[in-house]
């Protein structure tokens, strides 16, 4: 059985990308590589099909992890039968799944699985701010994949 998990931001380009590529590369090292998938996406399609922001990747590969092969998507309310986790990087964007969501799906902030991070977190906006915004994302993220992949082990094994 494959699991299978979202992330999803505003317009794919940013947040969601990195969380994407930090998570798998976290799954990785569980050995987990080959039981999920790992995918992201906006909720927004101004972006679609265009590669990660530049300051994101260069973020990303600052600290070893290659995001080059992304292309943003818009995420459409067919997919969630396609998931068994949609994770939001903020509110707005968790509020907009959650209304499109079926019926007894569950999507959750992607922050909430760091144990250490307050209630209802969010991983913040990087887009119309400099480096440091996106240097505080992957340090976000990183956190927060860890606690992605322990519920996912729970999930699976």
């Amino acid at each position: 059985m494959t699991y299978r998990v979202c992330l999803v931001c505003m317009g794919n380009i940013c947040r969601s990308p990195m969380a994407e590529v930090v998570l798998r590369h976290v799954l990785e090292r569980h050995g987990l590589d080959r039981d999920v998938i790992v995918e992201s996406a906006g909720t927004g399609g101004w972006h679609a099909g265009a590669p990660m922001d530049e300051r994101a990747l260069r973020t990303l590969v600052g600290r070893g992890y290659d995001g080059s092969a992304h292309r943003a998507r818009k995420f459409t309310d067919d997919w969630f039968d396609r998931y068994d986790l949609v994770l939001a990087m903020d509110r707005d964007n968790l509020s907009f799944l959650q209304g499109m969501a079926p019926e007894g799906v569950e999507v959750r902030l992607f922050r909430s699985f760091d144990p250490a991070s307050p209630d209802r977190a969010e991983v913040p906006d990087p887009y119309y701010g400099g480096q440091d915004g996106f240097d505080e994302v992957l340090e976000l993220v990183e956190a927060a994949a860890e606690g992605v992949a322990k519920h996912i082990v729970d999930e699976i094994r």
